[in-house]
């Protein structure tokens, strides 16, 4: 009888203890994994995991949590990630499940990064940054909500402005082209290192709700 090997990236998710493979059972217990109080930093759609474990490098005292659909991108995550570091972990899960993995208020900022545009109007519910997600996303964080945003595409950042005003968060640090702005202390992402070496401008803000 031939035994079946596993996919790769399945193997690649059930063998890096970054990978949490029972990640709602977590909801509420975050803290205890992390084995700290320290605030917690979640990323949607964190790719490849540069940018989440670049951040998990630079701030010890926060702990960092990528969120993947992708089996195969978060697989990848999870072969390039420092298993060293004790303040990442990486969930393959859909991002429309936040309320299934995480408590009011046990997470305290969501990084938005190069999120699919869905360029047709009709599916504008699906872009990350309409007003419904936007919602679920303060409910989630609870009193003090902080949504950093980044992307490539100015239809859709002048979208995302509008949307963030019209559910009254607080906007600061708005940027046309990133890196050719006085912000400091930027981290790139993958996508973002490919876009400006080409030239591309990049769009970013930070966006805060305070009940």
């Amino acid at each position: 009888m031939r035994i079946r090997k596993k996919p790769w990236a399945e193997a690649e998710l059930e063998n890096n203890s970054r990978v949490i493979q029972d990640a709602p059972t977590r909801k509420g217990k975050w803290a205890e994994f992390f084995g700290n109080d320290n605030p917690i930093y979640v990323e949607i759609g964190c790719g490849k995991g540069g940018f989440i474990t670049k951040n998990a490098q630079a701030y010890p005292e926060i702990n960092f949590i990528g969120i993947e659909r992708q089996q195969s991108v978060i697989a990848l995550a999870a072969r390039r990630t420092d298993e060293g570091l004790p303040n990442l972990a990486l969930i393959w899960e859909n991002a429309a499940n936040l309320s299934d993995l995480f408590e009011v208020g046990e997470f305290q900022r969501l990084y938005l990064n190069f999120s699919d545009p869905w360029p047709k109007k009709r599916l504008y519910k699906r872009r990350l940054t309409y007003r419904g997600f936007l919602e679920s996303y303060r409910q989630i964080m609870g009193n003090h909500a902080e949504v950093f945003f980044k992307t490539d595409n100015r239809n859709l950042f002048e979208f995302s402005l509008n949307e963030f005003c019209a559910d009254n968060w607080k906007l600061s640090n708005i940027s046309l082209d990133l890196h050719n702005s006085e912000y400091e202390g930027n981290i790139m992402t993958e996508y973002e290192e490919k876009f400006s070496a080409q030239g591309m401008p990049i769009y970013r803000l930070e966006a805060r709700y305070d009940n």
